[in-house]
């Protein structure tokens, strides 16, 4: 046996990832490092969110902020979904209380001035991070003991990075973006084709600088009706996955079609995806019933009861870790951390969730 393989043994999470069902299983959390973290606000003040996703040095400590906090079994890269369209030249900002602000992709000629060329460059310091906090998490990390912790990379699946690119920023509808798709079909295929090829080459990226495991996030795949969702949410999908798996086999790839509902078993199905993220409103064991035996299912505790606390939050994660038994499932909430969360919240979810 390699030294590779020797410490992946270590790894809960990546074996569940890979089809082992664990118990307890293992455990981490969307936006585990952020707000709600007072060492995460600590840096906030120093620079503002692009700068902290681009300076290597701030984004590991970010990335490393949870685990050594709470030991959790996952460590997700400190990024964000609209690098992808920043690095290929889509102007970007945060403004406070507003949230991302692009100038949109309406017309042909603003598509052209997209230049994926300039992707590897911009991005090289997101894989520089990267090689850092596998080097990290190669040794004692807080309570987490060298090896034990799975890196996970990840980028947003082509229909959602579209949204923001075409409306803007950030919205409830994005009728923009869907307008787009039904009035224009060739130009809306044009840039999500884009996307498609652009982003796997990206995780490609993520996985060579060490990244042990990667997801899609399709926050507003559900907005979609069915044929939309199949030709603009499955399809990219199931491309991206192909081309990661003709070079990474072993690579785990989480998708998480959010709001997905009744379209979700088939995302499951056509996609290839190794393990698949639930939404807050879907219910596991019923989605357990719809998919093969050997999908990973992640989640997926609502993080308003992580806000709450207390014996509803303990009865709440209980439940679901009953309802993932004697499957691979990994532990995760229904969408990310609420910034308004008590860490000491965490802790005792962790804590509960852990035991045997």
């Amino acid at each position: 046996m390699s030294s590779t393989q020797g410490t992946d043994e270590n790894r809960r999470l990546l074996r569940t990832l890979k089809g082992e069902a664990m118990w307890p299983p293992p455990i981490w959390l969307m936006r585990q490092a952020g707000r709600f973290l007072p060492e995460f606000r600590a840096l906030r003040e120093k620079a503002d969110f692009l700068t902290r996703c681009m300076t290597p040095e701030l984004a590991t400590e970010i990335t490393l902020q949870p685990i050594r906090r709470f030991a959790m079994d996952g460590a997700i890269l400190f990024s964000d979904i609209l690098v992808l369209p920043w690095a290929m030249g889509q102007s970007l900002q945060f403004i406070e209380k507003r949230g991302p602000v692009l100038e949109p992709i309406r017309s042909e000629a603003d598509l052209a001035r997209l230049d994926p060329k300039r992707i590897a460059e911009r991005t090289a310091p997101v894989a520089e991070t990267l090689r850092r906090v596998r080097k990290a998490l190669g040794e004692q990390v807080g309570a987490a003991a060298p090896d034990t912790v799975t890196l996970i990379g990840f980028a947003g699946a082509p229909f959602t990075v579209s949204c923001y690119m075409v409306d803007g920023g950030s919205s409830k509808e994005f009728a923009q973006t869907r307008l787009m798709a039904f009035r224009e079909p060739v130009l809306f295929d044009r840039l999500i084709n884009l996307l498609m090829e652009t982003t796997a080459s990206m995780l490609a990226d993520q996985i060579e600088a060490g990244a042990q495991a990667v997801m899609l996030f399709d926050s507003w795949s559900g907005l979609l009706p069915p044929h939309e969702f199949r030709r603009h949410v499955i399809n990219p999908t199931r491309q991206i996955v192909q081309s990661l798996k003709s070079r990474y086999p072993d690579v785990p790839v989480i998708g998480f079609p959010r709001l997905a509902g009744v379209m979700a078993p088939e995302y499951a199905r056509e996609t290839g995806v190794d393990a698949m993220a639930l939404d807050t409103g879907a219910d596991l064991t019923t989605i357990a019933s719809q998919v093969r035996d050997d999908l990973v299912l992640q989640g997926n505790l609502d993080p308003v009861a992580v806000l709450a606390g207390g014996k509803a939050m303990i009865r709440e994660a209980l439940a679901i870790r009953e309802a993932g038994r004697g499957r691979p499932h990994v532990f995760n909430l229904g969408h990310g951390v609420l910034p308004e969360t008590p860490t000491e919240h965490v802790g005792e979810l962790i804590a509960a969730l852990r035991t045997v």
